[in-house]
């Protein structure tokens, strides 16, 4: 089994600055720079044929580049037990549309619909079970608030493995496709290209 997401990288500046966020929060597993991405579809486990598929038909996809900026923070989670922080991403339109794409392409490769409503962020901390919504987390959001950025380019759609270790997952990219120019690409894989 192969476990898929797909996603856009931002830009080394960006990442930069979201590295600025990582302190003050007892509990939080910070990301490194290999795990800071925005999600456009979790795929989960599939077979390999059926990962052929997907980049098959994430290949075809034809859609602008997005033009986006951070803004803002907040958690994720149930009630007071946040299990993750995250940085916001606006405008949202062109990364839903984006996603509402990448959704039709993974449902005619087999997958079942996505429910789940998006939201454009990048996660930069993973919080234990065991952690509760204390004072730092709520010190950290209070603090972050404010975030914004320039706006920045995001100019490929990746599709990435990902590999559960003990400490934190790992992604590498498998293949990825220019957003903007009307090329569609098919294959597995494209092109692994480290250091976007």
């Amino acid at each position: 089994m192969i476990r898929l997401f797909v996603a856009l990288r931002p830009p080394l500046v960006i990442r930069e600055a979201l590295f600025d966020l990582m302190d003050g929060v007892q509990a939080a597993r910070w990301q490194d720079d290999e795990q800071l991405h925005v999600t456009l579809r979790f795929v989960g486990e599939v077979e390999r044929p059926q990962a052929e598929d997907i980049a098959a038909a994430l290949g075809h996809i034809a859609a602008p580049v997005p033009q986006v900026a951070l803004s803002g923070v907040g958690s994720f989670g149930r009630g007071n037990r946040p299990d993750a922080l995250w940085a916001g991403i606006a405008p949202a339109a062109p990364l839903a549309a984006l996603h509402a794409k990448v959704e039709r392409a993974c449902v005619m490769a087999g997958l079942s619909p996505d429910r789940r409503a998006y939201r454009p962020h990048v996660t930069v901390a993973r919080l234990p079970r065991s952690a509760s919504g204390g004072p730092d987390v709520a010190a950290w959001l209070a603090r972050h608030a404010g975030l914004t950025s320039e706006p920045f380019a995001m100019p490929h759609l990746g599709l990435y493995r990902s590999y559960l270790g003990r400490d934190r997952a790992s992604y590498e990219l498998v293949a990825r496709w220019p957003l903007g120019t009307g090329d569609a690409a098919a294959g597995w894989p494209v092109e692994n290209r480290k250091g976007e």
